[in-house]
């Protein structure tokens, strides 16, 4: 591929700038003849004939491209970021700011405004992150002359130990739902699964049938990066699982060349927000407290494991974790969670000594 002549950078992009666009171009062209992927989004796609800039949403169309195509991020993912990306530019458009001339301090008082407005610590992290990548991605193919967040900061997370749930919480939500239905059936399969493989939800509705191997128990699992692993089956989990397979999946089925795992009343492949719902709908009817999700019984599984006192390496391929620093958390919680029981204990002794003490004052008198 040649370089066009005729084009020119975007008025807002230095001279420096038009030269390098120059050079993505012909990068790609040695990618495209060599047979290898190009290192850089095509030149024409960002350079136009009549130096026109695209629009902030035509802009977001274009990194959702790149996240899809050149990142493979999953769609529950690229959900995540259209959302994110959509909220902050909304904003910047209710309080007159303009993309290209965004600054710190307006990447700072977005933040704050979403904290004081309830957004959650984790998530305003995420989005803080989100449009920080966003804005790299604008400056490195020239859709912005800067990158106006390159010294900005994503807020420190406040550390804090995860939730889990106890075994016997886990059996109660395992056990909630009506498994004289079909649906019922695949809900139980469901939780089965979730908890027992200690899968995140996008792992879970992302699976195919082809991905279940019944012959050595384990399923097979493409989590973050696009990374596969094989999950191991327990054998509540196997049971559940092969009655789902057995008995409901067929009468949820609506076109036999349908090959997710997991279906919808519909016959359509289960959703990550209907899973989020049903896991919240099950821990109601069991009677637990607090906000119980899908990533909880992740975390459970974990914290179980370690508990039952499974290697934290062994854990960590487990749960498709790419540092073994991000697993160790765990052995915190489950040392947290010795102390409580420690504590309680030495509570109850000390309860029993004062009583005992109490007696032999009174037989004294």
């Amino acid at each position: 591929m040649s370089r066009p002549s005729t084009s020119t950078a975007p008025s807002h992009c230095s001279p420096n700038r038009k030269h390098r666009v120059a050079e993505a171009g012909d990068v790609e062209a040695v990618g495209a003849e060599d047979g290898a992927s190009p290192s850089y989004v095509s030149y024409s796609e960002f350079v136009t004939t009549n130096s026109v800039s695209p629009s902030p949403e035509e802009s977001l169309d274009r990194y959702l491209r790149h996240l899809q195509h050149g990142r493979g991020l999953s769609h529950h993912t690229i959900r995540n970021y259209r959302s994110d990306i959509s909220h902050f530019l909304a904003w910047l458009e209710q309080h007159d700011h303009q993309l290209a001339d965004l600054g710190r301090a307006d990447y700072r008082q977005y933040l704050a405004d979403i904290q004081a407005g309830g957004v959650a610590e984790a998530s305003v992290r995420r989005r803080a992150s989100t449009i920080r990548s966003f804005t790299r991605h604008l400056n490195r193919t020239d859709e912005l002359d800067r990158d106006p967040l390159v010294l900005a900061s994503t807020p420190k997370a406040t550390s804090h130990l995860p939730t889990v749930l106890s075994q016997r919480d886990i059996e109660s939500l395992l056990s909630a739902p009506d498994v004289s239905t079909p649906s019922g059936i695949r809900d139980r399969a469901m939780l089965e699964v979730l908890y027992g493989a200690g899968l995140r939800v996008s792992e879970l509705v992302g699976m195919r049938t082809t991905d279940h191997d019944a012959d050595y128990n384990a399923i097979r699992v493409l989590g973050k990066g696009d990374k596969q692993r094989m999950a191991l089956l327990g054998k509540s989990a196997r049971h559940w699982l092969q009655r789902y397979m057995r008995d409901a999946r067929p009468l949820l089925l609506s076109e036999k060349s349908q090959t997710w795992l997991w279906l919808n009343r519909f016959g359509g492949p289960l959703s990550a927000r209907a899973v989020q719902l049903s896991v919240r709908r099950y821990a109601r009817r069991a009677g637990l407290p607090g906000d119980v999700h899908p990533h909880l019984l992740r975390h459970s599984f974990a914290t179980h494991m370690i508990d039952g006192g499974a290697d934290v390496r062994v854990v960590q391929e487990l749960l498709g974790h790419a540092s073994v620093s991000t697993t160790q958390i765990y052995t915190h919680v489950s040392d947290a969670a010795r102390r409580d029981t420690i504590e309680h204990a030495l509570d109850g002794i000390a309860d029993l000594l004062r009583e005992r003490r109490s007696r032999d004052e009174d037989d004294a008198r």
